[in-house]
C-alpha cells in the first residue's frame, strides 16, 4: 500500500482558510517540497513577512475570482492574475507581502514551499512570473492538463527553476480519466481541487476535510487520475529530493543551525531590505 497523509484545515483570521499540507505530517517527508496550502483568500491576510533558504509559490486556479497583489523588498511589484504564478527564490532573504488585488473578491490559489539546494540558500533572492495566457496546455480526451511548472511529455513550462519541481493542474469531465508518468527519481503527491477525484482507483473528496493525499513512491511510475461522480480537478505534484536537513524558525528555513542562525540575524539588522510604502 502506498503511503499517505492528510490535509489539515487552517484558518487566519476571517478572510483565510486553506487546506494544508506539510511534510512534518508523514514518516516520509515528501522533499524538496515544504508545504501546500489550497487556499481561499478574500482579504489582507498576512503582514509582509521575510523568507530566507526556500522558494515560495503563488499559483492561481483560473477559478479565482480577482488576481493578487504581490511585492517584495527586491522593488517587484506585480499582480498574478488568475491561471498565473509568481516564484520567489528567498535565497538568503527576502521581505514578501500579497494581498488579494480587489477587495470583497476571493483568491483560489496553491501556496507552495518548495525547498532549495543547499548551496543556492546563501544566494541573493530573485524572483520570475509566469502569465496565465504562457502556461502550456495539454488537451486529452476530456482532460485538460496545465504546465505550469516542469515537463508533461514533450510540452514544458518555459521557466528554468532553482529546484527541479513538477506541478500539473488536471481538469477532468466526468468519467475521464489521465495517466500520469512519474519522472524518474521524484517523489510524487496528488491534491483534490474539487469535485470527487481516484488516483489509481482509491477515492479522494475536497469534500473531507482529511482527505488523504497518495504519495506514490514504490516502483510504479504511472498514476491514473479518474473522475467519476462529475467533474472534477486535482493537481499532481512531483520533485527531486534534496536529502538534506531542514531547520525551521518562523517563515525561514535552512540547512544547518548555523545558517538559520545567520539569516535570522541578517533580517534582525535589516539586512532583507523592506518594503515601500503602497
Amino acid at each position: 500500500m502506498l503511503p499517505t497523509a492528510r490535509l489539515q484545515r487552517m484558518n487566519h483570521g476571517s478572510q483565510f482558510r486553506a487546506l494544508s499540507l506539510r511534510g512534518d505530517q508523514f514518516a516520509r517527508p515528501i522533499d524538496p517540497f515544504l508545504g501546500v496550502d489550497h487556499a481561499w483568500i478574500s482579504g489582507p491576510t498576512f503582514p509582509a513577512h521575510p523568507h530566507a533558504g526556500f522558494s515560495a509559490v503563488s499559483y492561481l486556479f483560473l477559478d479565482s475570482e480577482t488576481g493578487i497583489d504581490n511585492r517584495d523588498s527586491l522593488g517587484n511589484r506585480n499582480v498574478i492574475q488568475p491561471g498565473g504564478l509568481h516564484w520567489t527564490a528567498a535565497g538568503s532573504g527576502v521581505v514578501h507581502e500579497e494581498v488579494p488585488a480587489e477587495p470583497g473578491k476571493t483568491v483560489h490559489m496553491l501556496q507552495i514551499f518548495i525547498n532549495l539546494p543547499e548551496d543556492k540558500q546563501a544566494q541573493a533572492p530573485h524572483a520570475f512570473s509566469l502569465e496565465a495566457r504562457d502556461v502550456p496546455v495539454v488537451r486529452l480526451p476530456g482532460v485538460k492538463i496545465r504546465v505550469p511548472l516542469g515537463a508533461f511529455g514533450e510540452i514544458a513550462s518555459p521557466l528554468s527553476l532553482p529546484t527541479d519541481v513538477r506541478l500539473l493542474d488536471i481538469l477532468l469531465e466526468a468519467g475521464s480519466e489521465a495517466e500520469i508518468p512519474i519522472p524518474d527519481g521524484h517523489v510524487a503527491f496528488v491534491v483534490p481541487i474539487d469535485g470527487e477525484v481516484t488516483v489509481d482507483g482509491q477515492p479522494f473528496s475536497l469534500l473531507d476535510p482529511k482527505a488523504p493525499v497518495n504519495l506514490p513512491q514504490g516502483p510504479r511510475r504511472v498514476v491514473t487520475v479518474q473522475a467519476k461522480n462529475g467533474a472534477a480537478k486535482a493537481v499532481v505534484f512531483s520533485g527531486t529530493p534534496l536529502n538534506q536537513p531542514v531547520h525551521w524558525q518562523g517563515p525561514m528555513a535552512l540547512a544547518s543551525p548555523a545558517a538559520l542562525n545567520e539569516a535570522v540575524q541578517r533580517y534582525q539588522r535589516g539586512l532583507f531590505g523592506s518594503l515601500h510604502t503602497r
